[in-house]
């Protein structure tokens, strides 16, 4: 992978789009092997979750890709909408996740109405978006929470932006990532309202991503500290 600066790639969101609609099979089987570690772990996720919300919530899952294995998992217990900018990835959900409700679209271009979801789940999407719009995509995230609901995201350890030819060995697949680092998301969410429930490290290959269950608070000014949110359970 190369590292590039995003004024040097043309349309990073078109790759991406383009990107998942080719490798949408590549990433992602119909039917994933449910005693795998990954299949397990994002299980846990979805349990942990499901802890605190209650059953029925209005879930809206960001960059759910073919539907599997999260949408399905929290189709089972919510009431689901599911969304990505790829077309492949959603007439795939579509037939594989019957119950919950998909929507072809940036996410940065979603409009909801104001406190409508219990919970927002972005797991490994937010990092494919431009680092710039990225602040304004968690103000809206905040907005459609419902008070007190919840977001479990997944983001960037260090700052990087990059594109990957012929990803998942796919030719002429190419995907772009963005992110920021780990302590640049910490900010926007606290300042934006968000307290830090827990947060791990999950490793992936050289490297790996921060996983965060926040908490909308209703009253911004209620942050145990006016910089920094609650790290409950730092792993």
């Amino acid at each position: 992978m190369q590292s590039v600066s995003e004024k040097n790639i043309t349309n990073p969101k078109d790759i991406v789009r383009t990107g998942y609609d080719q490798v949408s099979q590549a990433y992602r089987e119909d039917k994933p092997d449910e005693m795998s570690e990954a299949y397990l772990q994002y299980k846990s996720w979805v349990d942990e979750l499901s802890k605190v919300i209650k059953p029925k919530s209005a879930v809206l899952d960001l960059g759910c890709g073919c539907g599997v294995p999260i949408t399905r998992l929290l189709a089972q217990a919510h009431c689901v909408t599911g969304v990505d900018i790829s077309s492949v990835q959603i007439e795939r959900a579509k037939q594989l996740v019957p119950t919950a409700r998909f929507i072809c679209a940036d996410m940065c271009e979603l409009e909801f109405s104001n406190e409508i979801f219990n919970a927002v789940i972005c797991l490994y999407s937010i990092i494919h978006v431009p680092i710039s719009d990225q602040p304004v995509l968690i103000k809206k995230i905040w907005q459609w929470l419902k008070p007190e609901g919840y977001l479990l995201i997944s983001v960037g350890q260090d700052e990087w932006t990059g594109q990957e030819k012929n990803w998942q060995d796919v030719k002429d697949a190419d995907m772009y990532w963005s992110h920021a680092d780990r302590d640049t998301y910490v900010r926007w969410l606290t300042e934006e309202g968000f307290v830090i429930e827990w947060e791990r490290f999950i490793p992936e290959g050289n490297g790996g991503h921060p996983l965060m269950l926040t908490r909308k608070l209703v009253n911004k000014d209620m942050r145990p500290d006016g910089n920094s949110p609650a790290l409950h359970d730092h792993w």
